[in-house]
């Protein structure tokens, strides 16, 4: 998905402090709308002032459910993307995916579609005549510099559930709970869906090295002896070994496990790149301006989008609290 914010900010992202004590920090979420009169609204938990990395995630867009006869859907023309890998999970709906490697895919619930832009690419996403409820999330990766200018690519996988303590868990990338994904990551990474039955219990290992991150989809949910609204991300330092979950309603509470190793680099986000500095971003928007780098999303019916203009001074930068 594209920020399609007409100012995007220009954020640089810090690592947070090492050996830090196990807490929940709660993150709570601001609603941005995608554009266009009848916009979607999502709610973003990251990146934000308090903090703007867990492990390599540094970007979380939570949606719907949205009545697509009233949103209008989703219909993200052509965008650029650098640095970055864009995660897409679908809890409802269907989203078809065009890029410029030629990949035509779809976004259902339950399978997961990663890309990895690396130096660059560019794709569309639309959601489908026949999906009359959309309701996801969109997450973005930053990749370590080792791995920035990496080749392009596209890969989906459609993890099946375990089961544990009468929760239903799939695991997208990683490892938890005994099941793990095939798909690589550049750096070590957790992303798992959680449904949990009504006022059930769950505990699960957590790999102590990682820091994580529980967004709320139905709830609320309590993460240790924090109790997490719908829509907010609670963040657990690294150090914590077990996962303790309680669902606090009376119907099936439905989270997102995220996790990593804390991302040790600062990185720059502006729009839809991720660079190292302002120089990048500048060089990348030009790339794109100019129809450079990029290639060509085939099969789209509409113009590609424009690139914001960038601001004249940079903003004040921002990372996780130290």
């Amino acid at each position: 998905m594209s920020n399609v914010e007409k100012d995007p900010a220009e954020i640089v992202c810090e690592p947070g402090p090492d050996g830090a004590v196990p807490k929940v920090e709660v993150l709570t979420p601001r609603d941005v709308p995608l554009g266009g009169p009848r916009a979607m609204t999502v709610r973003r938990t990251l990146p934000q002032r308090a903090r703007s990395l867990i492990g390599a995630w540094c970007f979380a867009d939570h949606y719907g459910p949205d009545d697509v006869a009233t949103t209008g859907g989703m219909d993200v023309a052509p965008h650029p993307h650098t640095g970055l890998q864009t995660v897409s999970w679908l809890f409802t709906g269907e989203i078809e995916h065009r890029d410029s490697l030629g990949t035509h895919a779809y976004v259902r619930p339950g399978e997961l579609n990663l890309m990895t832009s690396g130096r660059g690419i560019s794709h569309s996403e639309v959601s489908t005549p026949a999906t009359t409820t959309l309701h996801g999330v969109q997450l973005w990766v930053a990749l370590p510099e080792s791995a920035r200018d990496t080749a392009p690519a596209f890969q989906h996988y459609a993890p099946s559930p375990v089961h544990v303590s009468g929760a239903e868990i799939r695991v997208f990338l990683g490892t938890l709970a005994g099941s793990t994904s095939p798909v690589p990551t550049f750096t070590p990474l957790l992303g798992a869906e959680i449904l949990l039955p009504p006022r059930a219990t769950l505990a699960l290992p957590l790999d102590p090295a990682f820091e994580h991150g529980l967004l709320v989809d139905r709830g609320p949910v309590r993460l240790a002896d924090t109790l997490l609204a719908p829509a907010a991300l609670g963040h657990l330092a690294q150090g914590a070994a077990t996962l303790n979950l309680t669902n606090e309603s009376d119907t099936t509470a439905r989270t997102i496990l995220l996790g990593g190793t804390p991302f040790g680099e600062q990185i720059l986000m502006w729009w839809n790149f991720v660079g190292r500095t302002t120089e990048d971003v500048a060089r990348a928007r030009a790339d794109w301006t100019n129809g450079d780098r990029f290639g060509e999303v085939k099969g789209y019916d509409g113009p590609s989008l424009p690139a914001p203009e960038l601001p004249n001074i940079p903003l004040k930068p921002r990372g996780n609290v130290r």
